[in-house]
């Protein structure tokens, strides 16, 4: 098994994505984690304040307060630089035909938490947008409220690959995250990143 570590650093603010509805968690999100007994664990992650605000999306929490990015939001940004890859000529991710599966069971991420870093706390703030969708009605607005952390801020995690091969194809998904990267409304830039491998201890 090969390992790469590797540290990202954000190009522009990066959202939160879960909502801070715990009871919406555990019955809709919770339900789509990879393992049932992790669900407990997530919903404690959203965080305790007295008053939850349901329309937002936060970042989860480590018990001393610190945000993380979950192992399978990297996991997914896997799938979806492969998925955005594959009709580009001559990429390494256009010759890879079940490639959900390779992700699901050939790439791993070494720590299930992963903390953000290189920011304050204090600096953490909020992204309204507003959110149209057409019904039967006619058009609706809503507002999206996501808590953001802003550039600059840096995440360190270790890929784990089964077959040594896959590392050149994981560097290429990595190097999609220039143009679209993690969290909330990453289509509209947020969330994209630059990385660089570190040495592994």
């Amino acid at each position: 098994m090969k390992e790469l570590k590797v540290k990202l650093t954000f190009l522009e603010s990066i959202l939160g994505t879960q909502t801070g509805d715990k009871d919406v968690y555990r019955s809709f999100i919770g339900s789509k984690a990879p393992d049932a007994r992790t669900i407990e664990d997530e919903v404690e992650a959203v965080g305790q304040d007295e008053v939850i605000d349901k329309a937002k999306t936060w970042f989860p929490r480590t018990e001393d307060g610190r945000p993380f990015i979950y192992d399978y939001w990297l996991r997914g940004f896997f799938k979806s630089a492969c998925s955005a890859l594959r009709s580009i000529k001559d990429t390494k991710s256009s010759k890879v035909k079940a490639y959900k599966k390779k992700v699901d069971l050939n790439i791993f991420i070494k720590d299930r938490k992963n903390i953000i870093e290189d920011y304050n706390l204090e600096d953490i703030t909020e992204c309204q947008r507003p959110l149209r969708c057409s019904t039967m009605q006619g058009e609706r607005v809503s507002i999206a409220i996501s808590e953001e952390i802003p550039a600059g801020a840096t995440v360190i995690f270790t890929i784990q690959c089964l077959d040594d091969g896959d590392i050149p194809l994981v560097k290429e998904w990595l190097d999609f995250g220039k143009f679209n990267g993690l969290g909330q409304w990453r289509n509209s830039g947020h969330g994209k990143f630059k990385w660089e491998e570190l040495e592994n201890e």
